[in-house]
């Protein structure tokens, strides 16, 4: 069936649930690696254009279960896009995994599938109608890149799985726990049954529950979803899944998984904002996201590992776009949409170059690449693009980002904005002495050729950088809309 026969058959919000699971068990029977690979490319070029069409098409009516506004479109788009060129690059990755013996025939089935059920469970969390159902959805995503992160099979990918496990299933429970509270405070009013987990429904009479249990409520949920989205102090799985799993993947965590989490705590947010005797959620975001900044960017100046170091950027990210939507309002939650797409689009490209740069060099310490550019200028120039567009230089989408984020700061809380740039300032250094040695110098490591698409690493810079450029009239009014509905 052709993609176009199939959005017309199936409705998009269906489909983008629909094909990933039984992509997922097609790809667990197909043996040959070549065939699994291009198929994989397909399931995920066919959620994208369904995601796509729900821009087009006429929205199905909110149920119990499913959910499509302009919130989660933006995120469902962003996460479809990147699954689709993150299976581009991994096509490539991977073969190489098979060929060095890292990787076997039987688990390459393994990793095709789980990545489809991967997809499935953030889509599912994203368009979930129901607090519960998200919940669970979260869950599997989880758990599925637990499995894949210890892929490899040795005793430090192990170990990385196993921690992620132990302090995911930390959140997940600290997550669930606030879910019930909310059910708790609804149920008095909505009444028994699943009337009381429906989004709609919850917030139409949010302003009637008991503030003391969606206070209580809140923090569980902040705390819980906040250990997925890798804000510090509950951090700590992040960066050992990022540098023992596959590259793939580490491009998935960084891109797509903390943004289901930040997800989960925005719809919370908008929930506890509509009770005027609730707390104000904004100041506890606004402070886990400068924490989170300042710390990662010390950090940064530690790791000798290069995906670590990557993984350390992304909790700095995070608590830059947690931080954003904590000082609220239409220009910083602007910002805070912005800096999302932004930051999904750079490290995942950032990590297409990390992956093939570990591969050609046999290693990933830093200590032992230098000389990028002489060595693999493809690579090496890819990787300096990067690293400028992630420390937030003009004239990439991150620097306006940032910049709004900076603005609408200093217009409120000049103090805050002192703290922020300074975070800034300290992980611009890190990655500026990091990036230095990595690219320039003299070439130190293999000299081995790597045969690979760029595609995926120059099309996510080329769209950051037309970000910083211009941004298109009807994609500003979105954004503008989203953030007007988060408060």
């Amino acid at each position: 069936m052709s993609g176009l026969s199939f959005l017309s058959a199936v409705s998009p919000v269906v489909a983008v649930l629909v094909v990933p699971i039984v992509g997922a068990a097609v790809l667990a029977l197909v043996p040959d690696y070549r065939i699994s690979a291009r198929l994989n490319v397909v399931v995920s070029l066919l959620c994208f254009a369904n995601a796509v069409a729900l821009f087009v098409v006429e929205r199905p009516a909110t149920g119990h279960l499913l959910l499509v506004d302009d919130l989660n479109i933006v995120f469902i788009v962003l996460n479809t896009f990147v699954g689709l060129t993150t299976s581009l690059f991994s096509a490539g990755y991977i073969a190489h995994e098979l060929e060095v013996g890292r990787l076997t025939p039987t688990n390459l089935r393994f990793y095709h599938a789980m990545y489809q059920v991967m997809m499935f469970g953030m889509n599912l969390a994203f368009v979930s109608g129901n607090i519960g159902l998200m919940w669970v959805a979260i869950e599997i995503a989880t758990l599925t890149t637990v499995v894949m992160v210890g892929i490899y099979r040795t005793h430090e990918a192990l170990e990385a799985a196993w921690k992620y496990f132990l302090l995911g299933s930390v959140g997940i429970a600290f997550a669930l726990f606030g879910t019930i509270l909310v059910y708790m405070a609804a149920r008095p009013v909505v009444g028994e049954g699943g009337d009381a987990m429906v989004w709609v429904t919850l917030v139409a009479h949010a302003g009637a529950f008991d503030p003391a249990l969606i206070n209580v409520a809140f923090v569980f949920l902040l705390l819980g979803y906040g250990t997925k989205v890798g804000l510090a102090p509950l951090h700590a799985w992040l960066p050992d899944a990022h540098a023992e799993g596959p590259t793939p993947i580490s491009a998935v965590l960084s891109g797509l998984l903390l943004n289901v989490a930040l997800y989960a705590v925005l719809r919370f947010k908008i929930l506890l904002a509509a009770n005027p005797d609730a707390i104000a959620p904004g100041p506890l975001m606004a402070t886990m996201g400068l924490v989170s900044l300042i710390f990662a960017a010390f950090m940064l100046y530690r790791r000798r590992d290069i995906k670590r170091m990557f993984a350390y950027s992304s909790i700095e990210h995070m608590g830059i776009i947690v931080f954003a939507f904590g000082m609220g309002g239409p220009l910083a939650n602007f910002a805070g949409l912005l800096h999302m797409v932004m930051h999904s689009l750079t490290k995942s490209g950032i990590f297409y170059a990390v992956g093939h740069i570990a591969q050609v060099k046999g290693t990933q310490k830093i200590a032992d690449i230098r000389g990028l550019t002489e060595t693999h200028p493809a690579l090496g120039w890819g990787l300096v693009a990067g690293v400028v567009a992630i420390a937030g230089l003009p004239p990439m989408g991150v620097f306006m980002s940032e910049f709004l984020v900076v603005t609408s700061t200093f217009a409120r809380q000049p103090l805050l904005a002192l703290l922020l740039v300074f975070g800034l300032l300290v992980a611009f250094g890190a990655l500026l002495l990091r990036t230095t040695h990595l690219a320039f110098g003299e070439p130190q490591g293999s000299r081995a050729p790597v045969q690979a698409s760029y595609l995926p690493m120059y099309l996510h810079f080329a769209l950051v950088f037309g970000a910083g450029v211009y941004l298109p009239a009807p994609l500003v009014a979105w954004f503008q809309n989203v953030a007007g509905q988060l408060g």
